[in-house]
């Protein structure tokens, strides 16, 4: 019998920042099952901590089985307990305790991100950097539904306020984007503490190295010489 080998290679890293007293964040990376995951906590350091904790726990002990399409059920069905669990969490302690996620999931040549919050998935494609995910955010909401530009909809003092997340309410909904995958691509997850302390530019710059793990530390190095306010999350995949 063949082995799997895994067309994926990958790089994960997670800094406290300089200026909170914790990390509540967490990352996953598990090239070989195709699946890579950014969680940034909140409620607190206790609760936030729990909660990206639990996620990326619940994902790392996941067997995925099958094609893309029933990897991603698992995968979404693994995220409804662990929202489950947060919820009921959050009930009994009478606050928050829930975390942002964002996730890739790759088989063959096929690959789904999936999201809930403001932790982001971009693909870097032939010199080109997009943005696969769409924030949930109140920030989000002013500039689609009020139609504030960009600059407005940041001034505003809810602007980084969560429309969703994983624990914060009794049903995860999660959005998703699939597409096909091909030699070269290059995928970002990140914490919104990397990709608001970085401009597009140096985050494309960063994923035009031709190694995972000098992406990382080019993100790295350029987040944290900056205020670095936030916890600092970051997993770069490659084909």
């Amino acid at each position: 019998m063949t082995a799997h080998v895994s067309v994926w290679h990958s790089a994960a890293r997670s800094e406290t920042g300089k200026v909170r007293a914790h990390n509540e964040d967490a990352v996953l990376e598990r090239p070989v099952a195709g699946l890579w995951a950014v969680a940034d906590g909140m409620g607190g350091h206790a609760g936030g901590a729990l909660a990206s904790r639990l996620i990326v726990d619940r994902l790392t002990g996941l067997t995925l089985e099958g094609d893309l399409t029933q990897r991603l059920a698992q995968v979404r069905q693994c995220l409804q307990q662990a929202n489950r669990q947060l919820f009921q969490a959050a009930t009994h302690a009478g606050g928050p305790t829930g975390s942002t996620l964002v996730a890739l999931l790759a088989a063959g040549a096929r690959a789904v991100c999936l999201w809930a919050g403001d932790s982001r998935c971009y693909l870097w494609r032939g010199g080109r950097l997009y943005q696969l995910s769409r924030d949930h955010s109140h920030e989000r909401q002013l500039i689609d539904r009020q139609g504030l530009r960009p600059q407005q909809a940041a001034r505003h003092p809810d602007a980084q306020a969560l429309t969703r997340a994983v624990g914060a309410s009794e049903r995860l909904v999660l959005d998703s984007l699939e597409l096909e995958t091909l030699p070269g691509d290059r995928f970002l997850l990140c914490s919104d503490g990397l990709h608001r302390s970085l401009k597009p530019v140096d985050l494309g710059t960063a994923l035009d190295l031709p190694l995972a793990t000098l992406a990382i530390e080019r993100l790295f190095a350029q987040a944290l010489a900056g205020p670095a306010r936030d916890n600092l999350s970051a997993v770069v995949i490659r084909r």
